[in-house]
Order: C-alpha cells, then sequence, then structure tokens
C-alpha cells in the first residue's frame, strides 16, 4: 500500500481565483446541490474564507501522526482536508502546527474533527474549519493516508477537487467539473442580480416564484 501520493492534480491557479469570489451557496446550488459538507463543521471565526485544491488526510482516532506528514508535503494554496475516524473528540491540530502552516503558505485547514488552540489560531487570520474545539491530547503511533479520497462531512472529496468554505459552510466542487459550475455560478449570480432588482421593487417572493398555484395545491386556507 502507498501511504502517501504526492503527486496529484489541481485546479488551475486562475479558476481557483476565481472561485475564491463567489460564495459557497452560490457554488452549491450552481453545481445541482451537489458537494455540500456537513453544516457540523464551521468556520473558526466570522469572515474566514478557504478556496484551494484539496489535499486529503486521513488519520487514526486521537491520532495526528499523519496531519504532519500532509503539513509536509502539502503544495502553496493547498488546503489540508482531513478526518478522524469518526472520533472528534481530541484537539488534532493546534497553534504550532498553524505557524508551520503559514510559513509554508499552506492555504487553510478543513477537519472533521476538533481543534484545540483556538484563540490563537483565530487570531493568526488563519482559515480553519472544523467540528468544534477539544483540550484532549492526541499521539504519533499510527499510520494513515494522505491523498487517497475520503468521505468528508458526508461528501466525497478526492485529491485535488475544489474546496471552498465561508460563513455559510463548505462545498467540494469535482475537480473535472470546476470549469462548468463557475461559469453557471456567474450566471446565477447575473440572475440573482436581477431578481433583487424586481424585488427591491416591492413584488411578494409568493408573486415573484409565482407560488399561488404550489399553495392552491396543496390545499392552503387563509382567513
Amino acid at each position: 500500500m502507498i501511504h502517501v501520493k504526492t503527486k496529484i492534480e489541481r485546479p488551475s491557479p486562475d479558476i481557483i481565483a476565481k472561485f475564491s469570489k463567489l460564495a459557497v451557496a452560490t457554488v452549491y446550488e450552481a453545481s445541482g446541490r451537489a458537494g455540500d459538507v456537513n453544516c457540523a463543521l464551521k468556520p473558526i471565526r466570522r469572515g474566514c474564507k478557504v478556496c484551494g485544491p484539496a489535499f486529503t488526510v486521513q488519520c487514526h482516532p486521537k491520532d495526528n501522526l499523519m496531519l504532519h506528514k500532509a503539513l509536509e508535503k502539502a503544495s502553496p494554496g493547498d488546503v489540508i482536508v482531513a478526518v478522524v475516524g469518526g472520533h472528534y473528540e481530541a484537539g488534532y491540530w493546534g497553534d504550532l502546527m498553524t505557524t508551520s502552516a503559514i510559513a509554508r503558505k499552506i492555504g487553510g485547514l478543513a477537519i472533521d474533527g476538533c481543534i484545540r488552540d483556538s484563540e490563537e489560531i483565530a487570531a493568526s487570520g488563519w482559515p480553519v474549519f472544523c467540528r468544534g474545539f477539544c483540550i484532549t491530547g492526541t499521539v504519533k503511533n499510527t499510520l494513515g493516508r494522505v491523498n487517497h479520497p475520503i468521505i468528508f462531512g458526508g461528501t466525497l472529496v478526492n485529491p485535488g477537487d475544489l474546496i471552498l468554505g465561508d460563513d455559510d459552510g463548505m462545498v467540494i466542487v469535482e475537480r473535472g467539473r470546476v470549469d462548468e459550475v463557475y461559469a453557471k455560478s456567474v450566471e446565477r449570480v447575473e440572475k440573482e442580480v436581477d431578481k433583487a432588482e424586481q424585488l427591491k421593487g416591492g413584488i411578494s417572493s409568493v408573486e415573484f416564484n409565482k407560488l399561488d398555484k404550489k399553495f392552491a395545491a396543496l390545499g392552503l386556507v387563509e382567513e
């Protein structure tokens, strides 16, 4: 078995930069309502955003050994996307690892588990999405995998897929679909600008969305 794969294909820097200007909810809708990550995973602070290629990690429960290997092998701009075998109650990542990640220009961390030293990490401005905070320590004893497919927050993530996160949550865009999803996202933004102008004119959302027939079909009674 190959534990660590170091060669992965990534979206182009140009398309990553374009996605970084979009809202997660917009991208999710434009991708056909696909790729949404469990809402239990939250940004460490308001205004936290992440956008980059997924550098996937599988850790053994209460063991952060493979996160250190990922931190060593990830390229600038990569987002470390980690799972921890379903054992969330441990501090898998801390401020010293964050210091190293910033120095190595890593794009962020998205972990389906907890971190610690949250105050220092939040103050650093480096983007982190996680399940929460936990002071329980980890060990460094068990091999896992780096850059293998993972199920992250209920969603399949392959190495090199695009991960985008903001205050609303996270979405995964398959690497092979980034151009298609970006084009549909831009189209959606343009349509929403037009819709907003109509709603500013005072039209109700019921009339705008033509919901009268829906209410009638459902048997709505109002007095």
